[in-house]
């Protein structure tokens, strides 16, 4: 692998996006004007090999584009606007430089389209797997950020687009060795492999005077949990109201229901906002293009999760993964 000062050469950016700015890559660190009217919103991701992904199932490009998408989300899920990136990668000596240069293209693909500049970060060697850290740095008007403890009794619950694609992609790729897909399947798969950053969504949610928001990292059923308990509040989320796309239907309509819940890395966003405010949002996503579906109502009570299915009322268990969780035989 070539020089270390070569390769920074190599990743740093051509262009600049954001006149915030002073100093990107080149010094000991980024200087940047921080704006009187914005307030800053930083989030950082770790992804490990083996935990979060496999080359198996993703390939380089796929592995960073994914890496900077999920920090992406977590912005979006505040209601900001991402401006500024930095990386972190511990690499094996197994990979070479071509895998590990593809692996900032696919970032900066994602940077590109929200103008966000890669201002930072580290590369080192690792004796064990590839694992990257990034840090994402975005900005929002304020008093406008957008919590998880905003739900309020009255509420509707909402999501955007489809859920439970990516777990369903998951499934084709690690059921299907010879990698020849139907188109069912391709949806299925770019689904988990390029998913997309509700970043416009959030912007109009922050524009209304009280919206909760989360992203869905982890299913429907980890991201209300957290909601309702940041809230204080119940959720009651109808089975058949859940947006599934037709791809999930028809590839495995029997696991639709569990992989919406518990699947997880569909990066869409589930919140509540007062119902005064459905209609004109819900008229705004559908002029440009964006599914947003009412699944549930917020009432009083002790904080937990119900599904409703078939007039009966479950409780909606906080599953998802869990890196700190023990399992015991």
């Amino acid at each position: 692998m070539q020089d270390e000062f070569d390769f920074i050469e190599q990743i740093k950016p051509k262009k600049i996006y954001q006149s915030s700015l002073i100093e990107g890559i080149g010094d000991d660190a980024a200087l940047i004007h921080q704006k009187p009217e914005m307030e800053q919103i930083i989030c950082m991701d770790t992804m490990v090999e083996g935990i979060h992904f496999t080359t198996a199932t993703m390939s380089p490009y796929q592995i960073g584009y994914k890496a900077l998408a999920v920090n992406i989300s977590d912005i979006a899920a505040m209601g900001g606007i991402p401006t500024f990136y930095l990386v972190s990668i511990a690499i094996p000596k197994c990979w070479d430089e071509q895998e590990l240069l593809s692996i900032y293209d696919g970032m900066a693909m994602l940077a590109n389209k929200y103008k966000m500049d890669l201002i930072g970060g580290d590369t080192v060697s690792t004796a064990d797997c590839l694992t990257i850290t990034v840090t994402v740095i975005g900005e929002i008007e304020k008093d406008k950020h957008l919590l998880r403890s905003n739900a309020k009794p009255g509420d509707i619950v909402f999501v955007t687009g489809t859920v439970g694609d990516s777990a369903a992609g998951l499934d084709v790729l690690l059921h299907n060795e010879d990698k020849v897909f139907s188109e069912t399947e391709k949806i299925l798969v770019y689904k988990h492999q390029f998913p997309q950053p509700r970043v416009e969504i959030g912007r109009m949610l922050a524009a209304l005077p009280r919206v909760s928001l989360n992203d869905i990292s982890d299913g429907i059923a980890s991201e209300a949990n957290e909601i309702a308990k940041a809230s204080q509040v119940v959720f009651s989320i109808d089975e058949d109201c859940l947006p599934l796309s037709k791809a999930i239907r028809e590839y495995n309509n029997s696991r639709s229901i569990e992989w919406a819940l518990y699947g997880g890395e569909d990066f869409e966003l589930i919140g509540t906002m007062p119902k005064s405010d459905w209609e004109n949002i819900y008229k705004q996503c559908d002029e440009k293009g964006f599914i947003i579906t009412k699944i549930g109502t917020v009432s009083e009570g002790p904080q937990k999760v119900l599904l409703n299915k078939k007039d009966k009322s479950y409780i909606l268990d906080k599953k998802g993964y869990n890196h700190f969780k023990v399992e015991t035989k």
